[in-house]
């Protein structure tokens, strides 16, 4: 568990009629909602997804970190959980830098690796700012979430929303408004944020009480190796 003390962090919210009117197009716009009220910090989608998807051990496509936040001027401390997984950004800072294309984005927002091109390098995993990618030890290619689009294609939801016990993971298409993500987003408009607003990304993950220290705090890009923290909101 990680310790930090809130400083004076900025939460980095995101009208959700901004995002829906954003999605227009005749096929889906995959994306991923996080209930924070209903995530337990379990790992079972970390687990889930790790069988799923054959990660190498120690290696994560998806992880829950467990953060014990510290108001230092109101004198309290409460425990906040992050799931964490690629953000299938609509402006992602990974497809730029790889040198034979090898990663990019489908039409449906996903993005994805060819295996078959990835030399390596290691460039697209340097330039995520959420710390989502990682460079696979087995295959010696780069690695990441693909919202497991071999299920998807089958008519199955990701390992990890299938396996949520407490329902905190809300997937589909933001061009079906009849879908719950959808309705979810609708619904609840201003609550909706994501993890770095600033960095310009278009995150396709987003988060319902996220706490404001998550919402704004660049510095804690990788899930399992987060920086802690002064009250002032600086590097330690």
């Amino acid at each position: 568990m990680k310790l930090f003390c809130l400083g004076s962090a900025a939460v980095g919210t995101l009208a959700a009629r901004d995002v829906l009117a954003a999605e227009t197009g005749a096929g889906p716009r995959y994306a991923m909602l996080v209930d924070l009220r209903r995530c337990v910090g379990c790992q079972s989608c970390t687990v889930s997804c790790a069988v799923e998807n054959r990660a190498p051990l120690g290696s994560f496509r998806t992880t829950v970190g467990e953060y014990a936040i510290a108001d230092t001027a109101g004198g309290r401390t409460w425990i906040a959980t992050l799931p964490r997984l690629c953000n299938h950004c609509a402006e992602p800072a990974c497809t730029p830098v790889c040198p034979v294309h090898a990663t990019y984005q489908r039409k449906d927002g996903i993005v994805v690796i060819d295996a078959t091109k990835c030399l390596g390098c290691g460039f697209c995993v340097q330039a995520c700012p959420y710390g989502a990618r990682f460079l696979n030890r087995e295959t010696r290619t780069a690695d990441k979430c693909t919202f497991c689009e071999h299920r998807l294609a089958a008519g199955l939801l990701p390992a990890c929303v299938e396996s949520c016990v407490g329902g905190a993971r809300i997937f589909g298409d933001l061009n079906d408004p009849q879908s719950l993500i959808h309705r979810t987003l609708a619904e609840h408009k201003a609550e909706v944020a994501v993890l770095y607003p600033e960095k310009k990304t278009k995150p396709s993950v987003y988060y319902l009480n996220l706490d404001a220290f998550f919402a704004s705090a660049a510095d804690v890009a990788a899930p399992m190796a987060a920086r802690e923290l002064t009250a002032g909101g600086s590097h330690a």
